[in-house]
C-alpha cells in the first residue's frame, strides 16, 4: 500500500541553487552538455559534475553521450512544468549586471517552457487562439481550428490520438497568465521554428520572433507583436 507522495525528494534536489540553475537551462527542451551548464551556473566543471550526478541519482535527469561530451535533458515534462510553477510562487531576483537584465527581458518577452512557447508571445498567441476561436474555453480544437493548424501542417487528429494530452493550460510566471501547453502546444513552437518563425537566443531558453515570423503572426493570427 502506497502512502503520500514524498515530495521532499525532488524539493531538496531542487532547492540547491546550481541545481535549480541547470533545470531551468534544461526547461528549454535541449539537451546541453556539462560545460554549457556549468558555464550559465558560473560554477566549475568539478562541481557541475557533483550536481548533475545528484540530479541523474535523483532521477530528475537522463544522460547521454555525443563523442567526448555527456549531455543531459530533463526525465520528464513534468519536471519542467513543476520548475514553471515554482517560478509562479518564487520571489524575483535583481539583475546584478547588464547581462543579466538583458536576459531577463528577453525571457520575458519569448521563451520555451521545455517544447511550447512561453513568455508574452506565449500568452499573446494562446489568447489569440482564443480570440479567433480556434480553441474553446475549455481547450477543444474547433472545426476552424483544425483547418487552421492543418495549414500550417499541424494535423490536429493525428496530435490527438497519441498518449499526450492535447492542450493544456500552463501558468506562464512571468505573465502570471496561461500559455499552451500539451501536444498541440509543442507542435506549434516546434512548426514555428521549422517554418524560421521564431530563434534561439544563444545560451539561454529565450527566443525572438524573426521578422517572417512577425508578418506570419499578423497574417495568420492578427498578431501584431
Amino acid at each position: 500500500m502506497l502512502a503520500d507522495a514524498d515530495i521532499a525528494t525532488p524539493a531538496a534536489l531542487i532547492g540547491d541553487a546550481t541545481r535549480a540553475t541547470f533545470l531551468m537551462a534544461l526547461s528549454e527542451g535541449r539537451a546541453l552538455p556539462a560545460s554549457e551548464l556549468a558555464e550559465r551556473a558560473g560554477v566549475s566543471a568539478s562541481t557541475a559534475s557533483v550536481q548533475l550526478a545528484k540530479l541523474l541519482d535523483g532521477g530528475l535527469l537522463e544522460g547521454e553521450r555525443h563523442g567526448r561530451h555527456r549531455y543531459y535533458r530533463l526525465a520528464d515534462p513534468a519536471i519542467a512544468t513543476t520548475i514553471e510553477s515554482l517560478a509562479v510562487i518564487a520571489p524575483r531576483r535583481a539583475a546584478s549586471s547588464l547581462r543579466q537584465a538583458r536576459v531577463g527581458s528577453e525571457l520575458q518577452a519569448a521563451r520555451t517552457c521545455y517544447d511550447h512557447l512561453a513568455g508574452a508571445l506565449g500568452v499573446t498567441v494562446f489568447e489569440a487562439l482564443q480570440r479567433q476561436r480556434l480553441l474553446t474555453r475549455e481547450l477543444e480544437v474547433t472545426r476552424r481550428g483544425a483547418k487552421r493548424f492543418g495549414e500550417l501542417g499541424i494535423e490536429v487528429e493525428e496530435l490527438a490520438r497519441g498518449r499526450r494530452p492535447l492542450a493544456r493550460l500552463c501558468l506562464d510566471w512571468t505573465e502570471r497568465r496561461h500559455h499552451l501547453a500539451g501536444a498541440l502546444g509543442a507542435a506549434f513552437a516546434a512548426r514555428c521554428f521549422e517554418l524560421g518563425w521564431i530563434e534561439r537566443i544563444p545560451t539561454s531558453r529565450a527566443v525572438r520572433l524573426t521578422a517572417k515570423g512577425r508578418r506570419a503572426f499578423t497574417r495568420k493570427l492578427s498578431i501584431e507583436y
